[in-house]
């Protein structure tokens, strides 16, 4: 089964440097470059299924966030924030020396493509030359935050890979159906060994800190800096969501419709917040819109 070569780029933070991992796959000398940005307690490997069906014709990236996988942790919790990775891709993507890129970014890592859609340098294009965001919008619903935050960062420990994927299916089912094999694939990058033998989230459990610290008076403020960012973005949208999603209302991706790139939106029958893009169906559709 291919696997992809593992990466790292240097990145400034304000108290120093921190090294961002990638995952790559396809040829690196491909200039048609795919970048997938996975969703808040995350990493680069839930791309796997995705990226070996793109590989054949991308060179496909595969980044994992600040603080999750083989990333560095960063030495403030209150870094952990969309501007912060917005900067870090900036520098990922001048390692990768291409003027334009794909971007495909689940929840987390749909708000990243969509803020860094919206810049641009004096005189040039925007660094994103197609974009699909999964399962996420301008428009977060607080509800959701509030369910995330009840297991996000919390100190648990498992005696297998096997209970630790349990368990996060116990927590996960809202990304619809998967067999026992695709979860365990899923699950594995998810939890890294302890010294003590067992095994524990691949995550900095201080991520939680900033999420923990999100109200409502600094959701209502995100979400008009949201709509600006998604306003500037000229490039070609698409947007997924789960039928059932309690992150990405309905009449979020309806107005999402209606401004700004006017996304079309597909969504996935049976799946909540968020598509994994395992399923073929899922991925036929990612990859119809990256090639057209």
């Amino acid at each position: 089964m291919q696997e992809p070569r593992l990466h790292h780029v240097t990145c400034a933070n304000p108290k120093g440097l921190h090294r961002m991992a990638y995952w790559e796959w396809g040829a690196q000398d491909n200039p048609r470059v795919v970048v997938c940005a996975h969703g808040l307690s995350r990493q680069g490997r839930d791309f796997d299924t995705l990226a070996r069906v793109l590989a054949a014709d991308f060179r496909v990236v595969c980044p994992d966030v600040a603080g999750r996988g083989e990333s560095d942790w960063l030495p403030d919790p209150m870094q952990y924030a969309v501007p912060n990775y917005v900067a870090d891709m900036v520098t990922l993507l001048a390692r990768l020396n291409v003027a334009q890129v794909s971007w495909v970014g689940t929840s987390m890592g749909g708000l990243i493509g969509m803020s860094l859609a919206s810049l641009r340098t004096q005189g040039s294009a925007s660094p994103i030359g197609r974009l699909v965001i999964n399962d996420v919008g301008p428009v977060i619903e607080f509800a959701s935050l509030q369910r995330i935050g009840t297991y996000l960062g919390a100190p648990m420990r498992f005696p297998s890979v096997e209970a630790g994927a349990e368990f996060l299916w116990s927590i996960s089912q809202s990304f619809g159906p998967h067999t026992r094999a695709q979860w365990l694939e899923l699950t594995r990058p998810q939890l890294r060994p302890a010294p003590e033998g067992d095994w524990i989230f691949h995550y900095d459990p201080a991520i939680a800190v900033p999420f923990r610290a999100f109200t409502p008076d600094i959701a209502a403020h995100s979400e008009a800096l949201l709509w600006q960012a998604y306003d500037r973005i000229t490039a070609p949208t698409l947007l997924l969501r789960g039928q059932h999603s309690d992150l990405l209302s309905a009449e979020t991706a309806r107005a999402m419709g209606l401004r700004g790139p006017k996304a079309p939106c597909v969504e996935f029958a049976g799946v909540g917040h968020a598509p994994t893009l395992i399923a073929e169906d899922q991925i036929a559709c990612v990859r119809q819109f990256l090639l057209a």
